[in-house]
């Protein structure tokens, strides 16, 4: 039998693009089995995209819908990452791509979906902070969650210096869990992440910052 062709992947930005980074030094790393078709950003000026041309990525500029599904016809992902990507996918290619899409989130999912996890995280008085790599499904930040990582907060900790910690476990945990999808080894059924044909009853969790 032949070997799984290396994957399709599209990563969606709208910033930095620091994840995108991490998931380019992966592929170069050989920790990923796929190969980047392509960026797409929707902002023209994201810094994000001077990563993806440095790194002979295609890149493709998508302020609306419309433009972000034509982008997705002319690339053909098989796996899509979603790496600060600010803008809420429509209904129709949440469907079209169900199972393939993910999205990394700055918060311990379910706590704290939407914007200013950091800050919620310190005002509420936690102890443990993180952040979650999760299925796209319709609802905002709701998918099954399949890997967290966790930092604690210290009593000094700004919104972005807690930031700065939770994005650096982020790089840990998003080409990993991308991995094992390329991999063949992760899929979402029934709504559940089902990782080496076993359900998983909790997120995998990577091993606390010491």
């Amino acid at each position: 039998m032949s070997e799984r062709s290396p994957k399709r992947l599209v990563t969606l930005i709208s910033g930095t693009g620091s994840n995108l980074q991490a998931i380019l030094n992966a592929l170069d790393a050989g920790r990923i089995r796929a190969r980047m078709a392509g960026v797409v950003s929707s902002r023209p000026d994201a810094p994000g995209l001077d990563k993806a041309r440095a790194a002979g990525v295609a890149t493709v500029i998508a302020e609306n819908d419309g433009a972000l599904d034509a982008a997705l016809d002319e690339l053909a992902p098989d796996v899509i990452a979603l790496a600060g990507f600010m803008r809420v996918l429509g209904a129709d290619l949440v469907h079209r791509f169900a199972g393939c899409i993910f999205n990394v989130h700055p918060a311990l999912l379910p706590k704290y979906r939407g914007l200013d996890t950091h800050r919620r995280a310190i005002e509420n008085g936690d102890a443990m902070h993180g952040c979650s790599v999760h299925f796209v499904t319709e609802a905002l930040d709701a998918g099954p969650v399949v890997m967290q990582a966790r930092v604690a907060v210290c009593a000094d900790d700004t919104p972005e210096t807690l930031a700065a910690r939770v994005l650096s476990r982020e790089h840990a945990i998003y080409p990993l869990v991308l991995s094992w999808y390329c991999d063949g080894r992760l899929q979402m059924h029934e709504g559940r992440c089902v990782l080496d044909g076993k359900t998983l009853e909790a997120p995998v969790l990577l091993e606390d910052e010491a």
